[in-house]
């Protein structure tokens, strides 16, 4: 006996209805010996039946499940990196008994919230309302959205007006047109080399770091003249199985990981561990550093081959050729070596700026320690690597990053004084364009003159909407 399934989301209403559609159907065209029945989606699996009947809507966000899954992924992925990562960062500390200021934006963000959490969600809803303004009326045709660097843009734009003196109406409108127009504009300023990487013009990049990877960008120019890229790297035969991506991160990370793990002491790394041997312990953690980063290798891809087409649609209706800007794992798989050589040569890059304001401690500088966190060098320097590779080969990889690791412990002292009393605290923002919008507003708000600060910050934001305004009078004065 043939079987039919009527299926929908819940497996009452609609596939109840489908089903007695469907026994009509047979009754009508005599068909005997065919059992019909309804399910729910959750029950549904291959072979349950010989046919399966839906209604369009669950098509429709069936079509969707991919795009969420993919984000779902690429969350997971990152999730197992933090936590393969952070026991590093902890050994490399006891290991060069090093204390000072850890850049990191998701501790800086946590302590800022308590008291500056109202103003950071309200800025945040008007930011996103004036990003898609932005992309809707100007040629600054971008939409941001990674979601947490959102919040974390929108909490230091709180954080800096709130100690400037700024409340209420003012504070929100003012914050929420700042954090529009820096969501609009870096990746904008991206974007010439995202065109380069993927060879498309389909997806934005938008991630708060866009100084440094354009910086890395443009030094690849300067010095990677004939340098090949790093994807081409050639392997002796017997080394070929190192041209899997995931078999020599998780090779290199067990190196670094030994290393800090002996210096460390076995009695230390026991007590991250729980008491499991520390040698077994620093392998595992790299096998599955480079575990996490192949599972963000896959969620992007997920992501792109999904989200490109539905935003596509989002935008014809709402905001006419607008891109998606999407966070920085959205480059690794473009170039998977890069993301190591990257994160390597920025980590090294941090390292060296480390002992230099080590150097300075007892001179008339005497400026804060910067200690590399090894979650933004390998998030940031991993795609300032990329970005290094597209422009210069290796050779841009390499030095490019170098560099971003320097500027991911120097900037970050800029940012310390227009903090507030957070500028006090063990951690900071990391990346450098949340110290260059930091440091600006901070510069615009110490005029401690509302009516100069907002006409300022007024100002900047009518910018691209001005500029829109007159392109399009001298594209119909030429038409004319």
């Amino acid at each position: 006996m043939k079987k039919i399934v009527a299926m929908c989301g819940s497996g009452l209403g609609s596939s109840f209805m489908v089903e007695m559609n469907i026994k009509t159907a047979l009754k009508d065209l005599g068909v005997q010996d065919v059992e019909v029945e309804h399910v729910d989606l959750g029950s549904g699996y291959p072979g349950i039946a010989d046919l399966i009947v839906c209604g369009k809507d669950l098509e429709d966000n069936c079509s969707r499940f991919g795009n969420v899954l993919g984000f779902l992924i690429l969350g997971a992925g990152a999730g197992v990196i933090v936590s393969a990562i952070e026991p590093f960062g902890a050994m490399f500390g006891e290991a060069f008994n090093m204390q000072g200021v850890v850049p990191n934006n998701e501790a800086i963000v946590a302590a800022a919230l308590g008291t500056y959490g109202s103003a950071t969600a309200i800025i945040m809803i008007v930011g996103m309302v004036s990003n898609i303004l932005i992309a809707r009326f100007t040629r600054l045709k971008f939409i941001f959205l990674t979601g947490h660097h959102t919040l974390y843009m929108a909490a230091l734009i709180a954080i800096v007006l709130v100690v400037a003196g700024f409340e209420g109406i003012l504070l929100y409108l003012l914050g929420g047109m700042a954090l529009g127009l820096t969501m609009a504009v870096f990746p904008a300023l991206a974007h010439p080399t995202m065109r380069k990487i993927t060879g498309n013009d389909d997806i934005a990049f938008g991630h708060f770091s866009t100084l440094t990877y354009i910086l890395s960008a443009q030094i690849g120019k300067m010095v990677g003249k004939g340098s090949k890229s790093t994807e081409e790297t050639s392997f002796p035969k017997g080394l070929s199985f190192l041209r899997d991506s995931s078999v020599s991160i998780a090779l290199t990370m067990m190196v670094m990981y030994l290393i800090v793990a002996v210096i460390a002491g076995a009695e230390f790394t026991e007590t991250l561990s729980g008491g499991q041997n520390f040698i077994i312990f620093a392998l595992l953690q790299a096998i599955a550093f480079a575990a996490g980063v192949y599972i963000v290798l896959q969620g992007v891809r997920m992501v792109i081959a999904e989200i490109v087409p539905a935003f596509k649609g989002f935008s014809e209706k709402v905001v006419p050729d607008a891109k998606p800007a999407l966070d920085c794992p959205v480059v690794f798989p473009f170039a998977p070596n890069a993301v190591l050589i990257g994160f390597l040569a920025s980590f090294t890059g941090g390292v060296i700026g480390m002992l230099i304001l080590v150097g300075l401690r007892d001179t008339a500088f005497n400026l804060m320690v910067i200690l590399p966190g090894v979650v933004p060098h390998f998030f940031v320097g991993a795609t300032a690597g990329v970005f290094g590779n597209a422009t210069g080969g290796r050779r841009g990889a390499v030095i490019g990053a170098f560099v971003n690791g320097l500027l991911l412990t120097f900037l970050p002292l800029l940012l310390l004084p227009v903090l507030g009393d957070l500028g006090y605290a063990n951690t900071t923002f990391s990346d450098a364009d949340f110290v260059g919008v930091g440091f600006l507003i901070g510069r615009i708000a110490a005029f401690r003159n509302t009516w100069v600060v907002g006409l300022l910050i007024s100002g900047l934001f009518a910018l691209p909407f001005v500029h829109a305004l007159f392109s399009r009078g001298r594209v119909q004065a030429a038409e004319e």
